[in-house]
């Protein structure tokens, strides 16, 4: 009885941070669209890590939490935060500089299909009829959500490869998460910071350097408020928040029910864009919303045995 309510304890948990990962990832479309008419994604992503990395400083300086890795196998660790966030965001951010909106959308969406595949092939976790269904009808709603504004096509076969690169990338972060059982959440997402800052800051300041606008950048968040106003919400709550969250979930639901949420980003940054922007909603982009809460409801619908 006592192992039953440890269990389904750790499923809501697990189950809350999903969707509250998902939530603050659909919102920061809404950001990164303001802010990417004034920088370049490079600067965003630059200045996103550096501040996350500072933030997720303050309370380890004060005590509140501790990262202690001396003396203990740190390799799988660098592994996740070298496939998340550097291999991941070089992937989709390129892929999606050299290819068009809705087949960078239908790359990304497949995110869910390669975790689970990803989740079988090494952790030897097969997911559960339910999950598969329920997985595949929320990628078919993200793909109507995408392809309802428009199909277009770049034939860019570099570009197509940048965003395999990201979808796989991601996969594999989401199993190596669930294997490093002796970190926690808090420890694994200070490393993928420390890596995301250090490599797109390096970068960064190594272009500006060149191209002689090292003050440019530098004064960048201080010059223009919406940029300043999306490394924030991309820094504290994409970067420090939903990374939290999502090594969360993966802890206590597993890659294969994790996955199945991704979608729900999708949903949020419409419903965003409807409210706040003041984009079109279409019915085609109705249908997709509801196939993608369908296919939620599907995968986490029934307890079954986790794969």
């Amino acid at each position: 009885m006592e192992g039953e309510k440890r269990k389904n304890k750790g499923m809501w948990i697990g189950v809350s941070a999903a969707l509250g990962c998902e939530i603050i990832f659909g919102l920061s479309y809404i950001f990164t669209k303001q802010a990417t008419d004034v920088a370049t994604p490079l600067a965003l992503l630059s200045w996103r890590f550096v501040i996350a990395f500072f933030a997720v400083n303050l309370p380890v300086l004060c005590g509140r939490f501790k990262v202690g890795l001396r003396g203990r196998k740190i390799g799988l660790l660098f592994l996740i935060a070298t496939l998340d966030p550097v291999i991941y965001f070089v992937g989709e951010t390129v892929g999606i500089s050299r290819t068009t909106a809705s087949e960078s959308g239908a790359f990304l969406a497949c995110i869910p299909i390669a975790s689970l595949f990803a989740s079988s092939m090494i952790l030897h976790k097969r997911p559960n009829r339910n999950q598969i269904i329920g997985v595949c009808v929320t990628v078919a709603g993200v793909l109507i959500t995408v392809f309802a504004v428009g199909l277009e096509a770049s034939f860019s076969p570099f570009g197509y490869a940048m965003l395999c690169v990201g979808v796989i990338s991601y996969a594999l972060y989401c199993v190596f998460v669930e294997k490093a059982e002796e970190f926690t959440g808090f420890e694994i997402t200070y490393v993928m910071l420390f890596a995301g800052a250090l490599v797109f800051a390096t970068i960064a300041v190594a272009q500006a350097v060149f191209e002689g606008r090292l003050f440019s950048l530098v004064s960048l968040p201080f010059r223009e408020r919406s940029f300043l106003i999306a490394v924030l919400y991309q820094g504290l709550g994409s970067s420090i928040i939903a990374f939290f969250l999502s090594n969360i979930a993966i802890a206590n639901i597993g890659v294969n029910r994790t996955a199945s949420f991704i979608g729900v980003a999708t949903v949020v940054s419409i419903i965003g864009g409807v409210v706040i922007l003041g984009e079109r909603f279409s019915a085609l982009q109705w249908t997709g919303v509801v196939l993608i809460v369908a296919g939620v409801y599907m995968s986490n619908s029934r307890v079954g045995k986790e794969g």
